[in-house]
């Protein structure tokens, strides 16, 4: 209840600009039928997070068509995988983050590095849906769910950080049962963080699971990209239409993410 007061009071509060969270946690599970999704579509205000995060944007997008941000967090992401990155990462990230956060044209082609890796060629345009894996799944078991209509043609873009790499195959299976991996033209795999099991011992890797859930659907499937808990983060704007081509180990925003207020 606290946290829906003070999270509620941001949204209504018309000199707040943007929230950025402190860190993710495990309580926005409690509050999502507090939120005032009035104040959200009267006064729109980019939202900024990721990890628990992750259901505040899929259900605000679903609710009230809020753009949301899976971005780093202030604590753990602003406060120290920055502080960690290079100086010219920074420099990128900076930038990348300002013209997002500022203008009102489209960001193009995201700054690519060499951990991007093409699990499977193709290309696709849609938009970007996703976040933590286990959050995406938790979002849709609540009647704040994204109808699945909502999926046809997204590009989902997901991460994991922590628990089994069992775990992960769960989840990927979940969305398989209910629909979801059908609907969707393409997927982006953020850097796994912190997964036991994953490629250790003979246990199959990310790109091995995520291949054998999909099966003969042939999307495009673009691995290891930096977004969620390994950051520092790209900017991945919840909504958003996006171009992917995982041969050319690409993707691209082909809107703004943010518009006059």
């Amino acid at each position: 209840m606290e946290i829906a007061e003070e999270f509620n009071g941001l949204l209504r509060d018309p000199e707040v600009r943007a929230i950025v969270a402190h860190d993710g946690g495990q309580t926005a599970l409690g509050y999502l039928d507090l939120i005032d999704v009035e104040a959200v579509r009267a006064d729109p205000k980019p939202i900024l997070g990721y990890s628990d995060i992750s259901l505040l944007h899929l259900v605000l997008y679903a609710r009230a068509g809020l753009v949301g941000f899976h971005a780093d967090l202030a604590t753990p992401g602003l406060g120290g995988h920055w502080q960690a990155a290079p100086a010219a990462r920074q420099a990128v990230l900076e930038q990348l983050y300002s013209t997002l956060l500022t203008s009102d044209e489209p960001i193009g082609a995201l700054p690519t590095t060499p951990s991007w890796e093409c699990w499977r060629a193709g290309r696709a345009e849609g938009r970007l849906l996703g976040g933590v894996i286990n959050r995406i799944v938790l979002a849709q078991a609540t009647p704040y769910a994204l109808p699945l209509e909502r999926f046809d043609g997204a590009v989902l873009f997901w991460e994991e950080m922590g628990g089994y790499a069992s775990y992960v195959w769960s989840n990927l299976q979940v969305m398989r049962h209910c629909g979801i991996l059908d609907r969707i033209s393409g997927m982006v795999v953020g850097i796994p963080h912190a997964i036991d099991g994953l490629g250790t011992d003979g246990s199959p890797t990310l790109r091995e699971i995520v291949l054998d859930v999909l099966g003969d659907r042939d999307i495009p499937v673009l691995g290891n990209v930096e977004f969620g808990h390994a950051g520092p983060n790209l900017p991945m704007p919840v909504g958003i239409r996006a171009a992917l081509d995982a041969g050319q180990r690409t993707l691209s925003l082909l809107e703004p993410a943010v518009r006059p207020r």
